[in-house]
């Protein structure tokens, strides 16, 4: 008998998992991690929370409306807000998989720490974790914030999807933006 494919099991929440970040803004690395996530489950919610310890570019909602036009090709990936503990989120749409994409070691270090606190709050949720394809592994918010501050939108152009470049750039003419970054 073969062995099941990641994913897949009697039971349809097996097959549907959450890759839960801020994507403040969504970036090539986040986008890969989708495209190679929906491969791998029946249906791929990507979860944009908040962070208080984070001060966003984009407000809750224009970071959703924006990843879902970025993935709307997509037919088994839907992209949900959420203002609670990840792990609460996963539970209330009925998934049993965290999906997590690690850049660097020290990405390494934190997911697993977040791994290991997510698995005493539920333990019935499991994590699976993504490498970073090596063109993206440095990418980081902040690197988007200062490439498109100092590089404008031809270096954007190298890390953010397309449809991420014009809100970027306009987000970052506005007066109020320009005094916090």
């Amino acid at each position: 008998m073969a062995p099941p494919r990641l994913g897949v099991s009697a039971s349809p929440a097996a097959r549907k998992a959450v890759f839960t970040g801020t994507f403040d803004p969504m970036t090539l690395g986040h986008l890969d991690v989708i495209r190679r996530g929906r491969l791998l489950f029946d249906q791929l919610v990507v979860g944009i929370g908040v962070n208080p310890n984070k001060t966003p570019l984009f407000d809750l909602e224009e970071r959703v409306n924006l990843a879902r036009h970025i993935v709307r090709e997509y037919h088994n990936v839907t992209v949900e807000p959420f203002d609670e503990l990840a792990v609460a989120f996963v539970r209330r749409i009925g998934a049993q998989v965290i999906l997590r994409g690690v850049r660097t070691l020290s990405d390494m270090e934190y997911e697993f720490s977040m791994s290991l606190t997510n698995k005493r709050l539920a333990p019935e949720i499991e994590t699976v974790f993504l490498m970073a394809d090596g063109e993206y592994s440095h990418v980081s918010s902040s690197l988007i914030k200062q490439l498109a501050r100092y590089g404008g939108a031809e270096a954007l152009a190298r890390f953010v999807p397309e449809e991420m470049i014009r809100p970027i750039m306009e987000k970052l003419r506005d007066p109020e933006w320009q005094t916090r970054f």
